[in-house]
């Protein structure tokens, strides 16, 4: 095996560790998952969301991996932190004091991590104590009052802020990103249910093979769509001027710039299902409340397989696929970058004239991308709710397949850092054997 890796024994040791803190981080979620919050009624807590279960509850439901509809500590899962992360990018774009954090490197990245967390923080009470009080409108809570919205809230506030030290954790400490991991692994934790529901229709008759044959084949083809789209690349020539070496010219080289074409990955899906779900969550438990009964109308317009979730969810894809890719990709730069290396796109003028060239094609692609995002998301959604067919989500299905992608590419990536070190070690043996 290790020669098959090109990895030292050292190099393997520390990739095990941060493989098996990773697995560490995910049963500890889902341990915690099924720890409910005291002083609730579990059979009425079940029939509530049977009830609930195609409404937007459902959909927070599959975030938290099921623990919503335990009511468990990490109920209100990560959300809030994703809604707070969302509220401070864009914020950042028109605070100044936000925008020049972004640019002092590590010492700002920390900056906007805090008060990414005091957001978090602020949200999650908010949320919890939100729905501490739907629970005990709807007869759940045995005994209602000031003591269980107190214990409920804590508990649930508690949950969130610890998912999201240990999402960072497992960033730190494992290989991925630990936050898509913990999504990923609720999402996951539900295929089994999903599967036995759907095996389930096919034995009592409600469900036909031939329908179960196409399904299972319309997965296969949209899964195999989105590995598609994700390795895809628009490959832009750049030649490189003349050099010289020892007085005499060197051929010209030739290369290409790739850009992807959803370079803003399952960021759009995430960020669109967070600008979804928090209002919608508090319309669904504050809509009880005979004085703000319009919130409830709300709640039920922007449900999952209503025209209006559609068209919000379309819209935030949109927006937040160029968002994210103006965050992260930087045409001035990579021109500057091409002009300091004598590089140059053929036929275009190093500068400024690259810079707009590469951000008129960036500009296209995450059209494209933007496009193919609410095209998976919401496709088996429309195949669930309008049509009822069983279907697995789309923002699901997307999220599984690019987080798989993410974390082998990234294990990748930690096997080649180990094989150059390796390599380099061995090289600086042998000049030192050599110059002794």
């Amino acid at each position: 095996m290790l020669p098959n890796l090109g990895l030292n024994a050292g190099g393997l040791h520390e990739l095990k560790k941060r493989l098996l803190f990773v697995l560490l981080g995910i049963l500890v979620f889902r341990l915690g998952a099924h720890i409910p919050v005291p002083g609730l009624d579990p059979e009425r807590l079940a029939d509530l969301f049977n009830r609930q279960q195609n409404t937007i509850i459902g959909l927070f439901n599959m975030f938290s991996g099921g623990a919503l509809s335990r009511l468990t500590v990490f109920a209100i899962g990560i959300m809030p932190y994703i809604s707070s992360s969302i509220i401070i990018q864009l914020f950042s774009t028109v605070i100044p004091k936000l925008e020049q954090l972004k640019k002092e490197g590590e010492a700002g990245r920390r900056k906007i991590n805090q008060y990414t967390r005091y957001g978090t923080l602020l949200i999650a009470i908010f949320q919890s104590f939100g729905m501490s009080k739907y629970l005990a409108i709807q007869g759940i809570a045995l005994e209602p009052g000031p003591l269980f919205f107190l214990v409920a809230t804590v508990t649930m506030v508690t949950g969130c802020m610890f998912l999201m030290w240990l999402g960072e954790q497992i960033t730190e400490r494992g290989v991925g990103n630990g936050i898509s991991l913990i999504i990923f692994s609720g999402i996951v934790s539900g295929l089994p249910a999903t599967i036995g529901q759907v095996l389930e229709q096919v034995r009592e008759g409600q469900l036909q093979g031939l329908t179960l044959i196409v399904l299972l084949a319309l997965i296969f083809a949209v899964t195999w769509f989105v590995v598609f789209v994700e390795r895809a690349q628009r490959r832009i020539p750049v030649n490189y001027a003349q050099r010289m070496a020892q007085g005499r010219p060197m051929n010209p080289q030739s290369n290409h710039l790739p850009l992807k074409i959803n370079i803003a990955g399952v960021i759009p899906p995430i960020f669109a299902t967070g600008i979804i779900l928090l209002p919608a969550t508090i319309s669904q438990w504050f809509g009880s409340f005979e004085s703000v009964h319009w919130l409830g109308d709300i709640a039920f317009y922007i449900s999952p397989g209503r025209l209006a979730y559609y068209v919000i969810f379309s819209i935030a894809v949109v927006f937040f696929a160029f968002f994210y890719t103006a965050l992260v990709f930087n045409p001035k730069d990579t021109a500057d970058n091409l002009k300091r290396s004598n590089g140059f796109i053929p036929g275009i003028r190093p500068g400024q004239q690259t810079a707009n060239y590469i951000d008129g094609v960036m500009t296209r692609l995450t059209l494209v991308g933007a496009i193919y995002l609410t095209f998976v998301c919401l496709f088996p959604e429309i195949l669930m709710y309008n049509w009822h067919i069983p279907f697995f989500g789309g923002t699901s299905l997307l999220i599984i397949v690019v987080v798989i992608m993410d974390f082998m590419a990234q294990l990748h990536a930690h096997i080649a850092s180990h094989q150059y070190d390796s390599i380099m070690r061995k090289s600086n043996l042998r000049g030192s054997k050599r110059r002794r």
